[in-house]
């Protein structure tokens, strides 16, 4: 991989894990650890990460949780308008499992006028949107936090996954490739995200337009592992014509 789309990816990772150390980013992309430091020593510069010893952090961690934000909070309309959508999908008295993301968050606040809900996430944004609604049963795994998806990850999470039963589970992803399928930015929630498919008798992928035919870095599995997909109306005719080919559901938010 060359220079550029390498430190692209190492942002990708941090943007997604908060930090990072250099062993294991030297590890992750197969080069030194010299050209490791090189990489974060550039996007230092660029304003992007600070540097510590042994590796790195994203440099706006700290106001992201005291502020309760997110990254990637481009395509709000697109986002707002699947959540909608996949909100509308949901009735009175529901189990659903709610994935961490944007475009999750958005789902959940589609769901405030719903009544009886039985909601599983690891998202505390999410939880906290939801856990004040009168009547809603809202439950967390354990885990470790992690600050840019303002979420719980980790061994505990996925065992706690393990043993639970939904009826729908709406997904996030990085990206969305007819031929790669579900791709995302790092390892470290592909173990979770697995057990959350399982526990889920439906999958629904919510994902905006522009992160179809885009790759991340680490891959989930090939689009069998969903039965529907949840778009807005910029994907093109060819792109739905084949989601549909291999039987997956097309649900477009306009």
């Amino acid at each position: 991989m060359l220079a550029e789309p390498r430190r692209r990816k190492i942002l990708e990772w941090l943007q997604e894990e908060g930090s990072a150390r250099v062993r294991d980013l030297s590890a992750a992309f197969e080069v030194s650890e010299a050209t490791i430091r090189q990489d974060l020593e550039r996007l230092e510069a660029d304003g992007y990460i600070t540097r510590e010893h042994g590796g790195a952090f994203l440099k706006t961690l700290p106001r992201q949780v005291e502020t309760l934000s997110l990254q990637h909070l481009e395509n709000m309309d697109k986002k707002r308008r699947i959540g909608v959508r996949a909100a509308a999908l949901v009735g009175d008295g529901e189990t659903i499992i709610l994935d961490a993301g944007s475009t999750t968050t958005e789902v959940a606040h589609g769901l405030l006028q719903r009544r009886e809900l039985t909601v599983i996430t690891n998202a505390l944004n999410i939880a906290l949107i939801l856990g004040a609604v009168p009547g809603f049963a809202v439950h967390m795994p354990g885990g470790q936090f992690k600050a840019p998806t303002l979420s719980l990850s980790g061994d505990k999470s996925v065992e706690y996954f393990r043993d639970i039963l939904a009826g729908k589970l709406f997904l996030a992803t990085a990206g969305v490739s007819l031929e790669a399928g579900l791709t995302y930015p790092s390892f470290a929630d592909l173990q979770l995200k697995q057990a959350m498919i399982k526990a889920a008798q439906h999958v629904y992928l919510v994902a905006d337009s522009t992160k179809i035919n885009r790759t991340s870095f680490t891959r989930l599995g090939t689009l069998d592992v969903i039965h529907s997909f949840i778009t807005d109306d910029g994907i093109r005719d060819e792109d739905a014509r084949e989601f549909e080919r291999r039987g997956i559901e097309l649900i477009i938010a306009r």
